[in-house]
């Protein structure tokens, strides 16, 4: 059972910063239960969830345009986990950050969410 946990959020000021953490377990290393892909994706109110950023077990990066230069999505194998330092943060990013891992199976798994909330 692979299980998902997540830190982070929090309330910050226009302008200031978060590193939200999400640390998966239950998956294996090496064969069709490890991690392909880790990624984060948010909900605000009344809207549609959205892409925020992933990456790759090869290394690649992808990210919603209105994050790109002010996020950085990393992984660390080792221990299962993926970060996103978020930075420049705008009122608009508040939302309910949720981390996905998507096993090389095929299967993906969310995690509970967390809450980020920017104020101005």
């Amino acid at each position: 059972q692979v299980q998902l946990v997540e830190s982070g959020g929090g309330l910050v000021q226009a302008g200031g910063s978060l590193r939200l953490s999400c640390a998966a377990s239950g998956t294996a290393s090496r064969s069709i239960f490890s991690i392909k892909t880790m990624g984060w994706y948010r909900q605000a109110p009344g809207k549609q969830r959205e892409l925020v950023a992933t990456t790759t077990s090869g290394g690649a990066t992808n990210y919603a345009d209105s994050v790109k230069g002010r996020f950085t999505i990393s992984r660390d194998d080792a221990k299962n986990t993926v970060y996103l330092q978020m930075n420049s943060l705008k009122p608009e990013d508040t939302a309910v950050y949720y981390c996905t891992v998507l096993l090389y199976l095929g299967f993906d798994y969310w995690g509970q969410g967390t809450q980020v909330t920017v104020s101005s």
